[in-house]
């Protein structure tokens, strides 16, 4: 996977496909792994392709201390600027970046501004299907949400959105971590002091007395929402889990050893690149793009119908979603992507 470099600061763009349109993260720390960063542009070129979309999954990384981490951004911004304009690249803040300090990428990105619409009275259309997407996914896979159990690992920006979208489908949310801690309540937590509660602290509503974030693996669920971090869910973890479904709300959140154990015990394991995709059809919505309930309406549809097509797979889920993307992949790339989207 090609690596670009930047001159104008220690920080660089993975491009998964050359040819085409790519579109990803950018993180900011003292060390960002290419690694990592390439795990996570394999995840998207993998949701584009299963959307019959002709686009490349990317990932960017920052390397900077805290004390340089403000001008290492502007650099970054204003070296990529124009590679954004051209329509070759679109940025989206992630960890260690504020979206406000990508402003003159946004500015020069060809996303569609239906993105930024608000949804209700609470999120933005991007951060609402974001929520939105793996909710849909459970809702196909176990054929319905009411009266489920449900977890969330690693509640974070969509979080609330996500609560909010498996409450108003009957589900009773009995587990919640951040990267403070855990808490559980089989009675259920509302979603409205989930969002509020997010709303009001940096690192979720979580006290210092709450459990270690871990506990959440542990809580008796019918469905487990992960996505805290790369390889959130290792084969050990996976061997734990009493969830019929895991679903994950953020990239390549489990390995392949964890993969093959969830599989043998009969755990549905969602594709990443499926369920994440809400907000790649607000970024280029199709149809009636100026409206935010079409564009939700269309990527339920479209979510939920791949997840149709590849849950019954005989090979699981997972790879029956990998070999519907390889599928349209093979239709105008001479040779697929090594690797698929997997933690390491």
């Amino acid at each position: 996977m090609p690596i670009q470099k930047l001159t104008s600061t220690n920080a660089f763009v993975a491009i998964d496909l050359e040819g085409v349109p790519a579109a990803g993260v950018v993180r900011c720390a003292p060390k960002i792994l290419q690694g990592g960063a390439k795990d996570l542009a394999r995840s998207l070129t993998y949701t584009f392709a299963a959307f019959e979309m002709k686009r490349s999954g990317a990932s960017a990384g920052i390397n900077a201390a805290a004390d340089a981490r403000g001008e290492a951004v502007a650099a970054f911004v204003e070296e990529l600027t124009p590679q954004v304009a051209a329509g070759d690249l679109s940025i989206t803040a992630a960890k260690g970046v504020e979206s406000t300090e990508l402003a003159a990428l946004s500015d020069a990105d060809d996303r569609h501004p239906i993105a930024g619409a608000t949804v209700g009275d609470n999120d933005d259309l991007a951060t609402h299907l974001a929520g939105l997407g793996p909710v849909i996914a459970a809702e196909r896979v176990l054929g319905g949400l009411d009266g489920k159990r449900v977890a969330i690992e690693g509640f974070g920006t969509h979080g609330a959105a996500l609560a909010d979208a498996a409450a108003a489908r009957g589900a009773r949310i009995v587990a919640v971590s951040t990267a403070k801690g855990a808490m559980t309540a089989e009675s259920g937590i509302e979603a409205s002091e989930l969002r509020a509660g997010w709303q009001s602290a940096a690192e979720g509503m979580v006290g210092d007395d709450a459990a270690p974030a871990w506990k959440v693996f542990g809580a008796e669920t019918d469905v487990l929402f992960t996505g805290s971090k790369m390889g959130a869910i290792n084969h050990e973890t996976a061997a734990t889990l009493t969830a019929s479904a895991v679903i994950p709300h953020a990239p390549i959140p489990y390995t392949a050893r964890a993969l093959a154990v969830m599989t043998r015990n009969d755990i549905i394991a969602v594709p990443d690149f499926l369920a994440t995709a809400g907000p790649v059809f607000a970024w280029w919505p199709q149809g009636e793009a100026d409206d935010a309930a079409a564009v939700v309406a269309a990527a339920s549809a479209a979510i939920g119908g791949a997840l149709d097509e590849t849950a019954s797979h005989q090979e699981g889920a997972f790879l029956g979603a990998c070999q519907r993307a390889e599928a349209f992949l093979s239709t105008w790339r001479d040779e697929l992507p090594f690797g698929r989207p997997l933690a390491s």
